[in-house]
Formats: C-alpha cells, structure tokens, sequence
C-alpha cells in the first residue's frame, strides 16, 4: 500500500511538471519539460549522495562502537552495510543518503554521538537503516528534485509574464501560483509518510521502539532551542527538521510532529 501510495504521489508530481511545460510552450513545452524530468531524476539518481555529502563536509567516521552498532543492525534488516560519515555540528541528528542498499550512506552529527546514549543512537541508526532498506533516500531526493525544478519554472514564467504582458499571460497567474504549492504539497505528503514507515520499520529491525521514542524527543527539543539558520532544501533528509521553523514553514513541514511519532512508537 505505502509503495502504491509513494508511487501515485510522484506520478502527480511528474505530472504537475509537464502541465506546467504544457502551460508555457505547449506540447513543445511538455515535451521539453519531460526530457528536462528525465535529466533531473537521471542526476539526483547517480549524484543526490555525493552532492548531500559535500553540502554538510561529511567525511568518513571510524568508531568501533558505532561500527559495531551498524554492523549488528544490517544483519538484523538483511541490508549491505552502509558507510558511515560525520558531519561537524553540535545539534544531534542523522541522515541517510544512496541511491540503493549497496551504495548506503549514514551520517551522523558529532552532537548525535555526544548527547545521545547508545541505545538511542541505535535506535537512530535503525531508523536511518529502515530508510535505505525502503529506498526512500532516492525516492525524497526525486521528490524534492522535481519539487524544485517545478518552482523554478513558476519564477521563470512570473518574470516573463511582465516581460511580455498580454490577456492570455495574466490568466495563467492563478496557476503560476497554485502549481508550485500544489508540488510541494505532494513532496511533503512523501516525506512525511516515509517518516512514520521510517520509524515502524526501524524499531522492528532494532527490536527497541522506546530507543527511538527517547532519542527523537531529545533531538526536538534541542532542535528547537538550537535550530539551523540557512537553505533548507535538504530538511526532508534529517531525522529531524534541524532549520529554524516560522509559521509558514510549520505549515510545509517536512516532519510530521514528534509527538506523534512518538506515541506511535510507545505503543509498539
């Protein structure tokens, strides 16, 4: 059901895209906007990893402990085991990055492995675990992928609108305004829904939900009094949303609450 739901949701996504194409050239402009699809999941597919990697300076993390922790948890979810990186930042959280199990990526902030006891941060890992088990690494990054390009191609027709003023141009406003909320809209019901999975599967693979409960409230709350300043396109990959959130971030969030997830995991 959940591979259903995840499979018409980027279908919608695509679709919203190539309508938008249509919009602007036709079908000169849907065929372009299709070939320019092709192009952006074909990049997020073979380079989102590397990219993510350098955005946040990760680099190879040795630690027998933690090593040891991975080690135990990939023969647990029968999955390859993923490298592990590090990421120099002093509010906990987690990421995992990949486009197959083979090619697996688990980051850890150094504030993770300094304020979090090791049972929640096996808890984390087995949820990072749960997300390249679920390939929902690669599913995100198309998401917000096509998300972006989507609201890329709403600013390239607002400008040429006012460039090039007539009647038919100004009745596609409502849309130009509508068709970049209604994508981000679908990318976040994605992340959103793998998250809860994310959660469930992880704690099956662990076999300790209440780890996991633990280690997510204790991310949040520190989370919300030492938030990230800066380009949030990458939140939909943390554990936690580590940006600072205003009101109209909330209502986009990429996270469904913590509180709720939470609960959820209690009463496993």
């Amino acid at each position: 059901m959940q591979i259903i739901r995840t499979t018409i949701l980027l279908t919608l996504l695509t679709v919203i895209f190539l309508f938008f194409g249509f919009l602007l050239g036709g079908m000169t402009g849907a065929f372009i906007s299709l070939i320019f699809a092709v192009l952006i999941n074909f990049s997020s597919y073979w380079y989102s990893d590397k990219i993510v990697l350098k955005i946040y300076k990760a680099k190879p993390y040795e630690n027998e402990k933690i090593n040891l922790i991975i080690e135990n948890l990939s023969n647990k979810a029968n999955l390859p085991k993923p490298k592990l990186y590090i990421v120099n930042m002093t509010v906990p959280n987690a990421f995992a990055t990949g486009r197959n199990p083979e090619n697996g990526v688990i980051a850890v902030t150094s504030g993770l492995i300094n304020t979090l006891n090791e049972d929640e941060i096996e808890g984390v890992l087995a949820h990072e675990m749960a997300h390249i088990k679920n390939r929902d690494t690669l599913i995100s990054t198309m998401s917000a992928t096509i998300a972006g390009a989507i609201s890329f191609l709403a600013q390239f027709a607002w400008y040429s609108m006012f460039f090039n003023r007539n009647e038919k141009n100004f009745a596609l406003l409502p849309l130009l305004i509508l068709a970049p909320i209604a994508a981000v809209i679908v990318q976040l019901a994605i992340s959103r829904s793998r998250e809860f999975t994310a959660d469930y599967i992880g704690a099956k693979i662990s076999g300790k939900p209440l780890n996991l409960a633990s280690a997510l409230g204790k991310i949040s709350k520190i989370s919300r009094h030492r938030s990230l300043t800066g380009n949030s396109a990458t939140s939909h990959m943390w554990i936690i949303n580590p940006f600072k959130a205003d009101g109209f971030t909330k209502l986009f969030s990429t996270h469904p609450s913590t509180q709720e997830r939470c609960k959820r995991l209690r009463q496993m």
